[in-house]
């Protein structure tokens, strides 16, 4: 299937799908000494469905908006497969029309927008860009897409500044709609609004995803905002997964050492029928130039024993979830 004919994917298909993505950086060390190698993102795989929202969460540094950058095609990973739409991203010629199926949110709604530029004009460049549809014809899309996204006719003419950052975020979202695509990657999209703002622009994420079908690739560190959106949760920990599953079932009993320390941090959500206490995390995070020889997290989980720090575990299936750590049985067990 060549990029011409992606189109537009019933809920519950398949419209991206990553295999062992690996991002590698490497790091001037002088002009003596060869380069370092920073291990940003360490085989991840997932499949993403139209209709749904998978969430990628996790501490600051731990490859989130690596992973973004590389489904948006802003990157190209080191190694791995990537599949957008049933076309094979890195052996494709035409990255231009695959870009238009993949569109980014960013998390500061004033900083993507060019306050030089009315609302009409930011919302009708990438027609202008991408399509061969006439001043008309863009003008009356973009209008219909403010009215979609909840804005008012006459902000049309208006300038970015003039909009409260709920409204400037409605537009974000309304420019990455503007063609049609299959998957919206969200890096952080409502971490800069205010709380009563967030359920706004939430909701209607969700509404925009129900009525056009939309796959929703969302990054977050807010456990209490990923447990209002998403359907699907992936944890990440210094460039790996370490747990990955439906939202239910790792939010009621997550069990991966890490995933525990970030629901127990969040209130309200260390989970049903656990007793609320808190995790505290010893040692300091690893650096991505030099990662532990094994499990990424035996640094600081309190339950490594001596092959966590020799073997890096897999990720293999239990209890309805994939997880990433040898002890992970025993502590589910009652």
């Amino acid at each position: 299937m060549s990029p011409a004919h992606i189109a537009s994917t019933k809920t519950g298909e398949a419209v991206v799908i990553a295999e062992q993505l690996k991002q590698v950086y490497p790091i001037s060390r002088g002009p003596l000494r060869a380069p370092a190698q920073l291990q940003a993102v360490s085989g991840v795989s997932f499949t993403l469905q139209a209709g749904r929202t998978l969430a990628v969460v996790g501490e600051s540094g731990c490859g989130k908006s690596t992973l973004a950058r590389m489904v948006s095609l802003i990157e190209t990973p080191r190694a791995g497969a990537l599949t957008l739409g049933g076309v094979d991203v890195l052996s494709s010629h035409d990255k231009q029309a695959l870009r238009q199926k993949v569109q980014l949110v960013f998390q500061n709604p004033y900083g993507s927008l060019n306050p030089r530029k009315r609302i009409g004009q930011i919302l009708e460049a990438p027609l202008e860009i991408n399509t061969a549809l006439n001043a008309d014809q863009r003008a009356e899309k973009a209008r219909a897409m403010l009215a979609k996204v909840g804005l008012r006719p006459e902000h049309y003419d208006r300038y970015p500044h003039m909009f409260s950052g709920g409204q400037r975020q409605r537009i974000a979202i309304a420019r990455a709609l503007m063609l049609n695509p299959l998957v919206v990657v969200a890096d952080e999209p409502v971490s800069a609004l205010d709380v009563s703002i967030q359920a706004q622009v939430l909701n209607l994420l969700a509404d925009l995803q129900r009525d056009l079908g939309l796959a929703y690739l969302f990054i977050s560190h807010d456990l209490g905002v990923v447990r209002h959106i998403a359907h699907d949760v992936l944890v990440m920990y210094l460039g790996s997964t370490v747990e990955q599953g439906d939202k239910e079932t790792i939010f009621s009993q997550p069990l991966h050492p890490y995933t525990q320390a970030l629901l127990a941090s969040t209130p309200g959500l260390a989970g049903s029928g656990q007793a609320r206490k808190r995790i505290v995390l010893t040692g300091e995070l690893p650096s991505p130039l030099n990662p532990p020889k094994g499990c990424v997290f035996s640094t600081r989980c309190p339950h490594a024993v001596a092959h966590c720090h020799e073997d890096r575990p897999p990720l293999l299936d239990l209890m309805g979830r994939k997880v990433a750590c040898f002890e992970a049985a025993k502590l589910a067990a009652p």
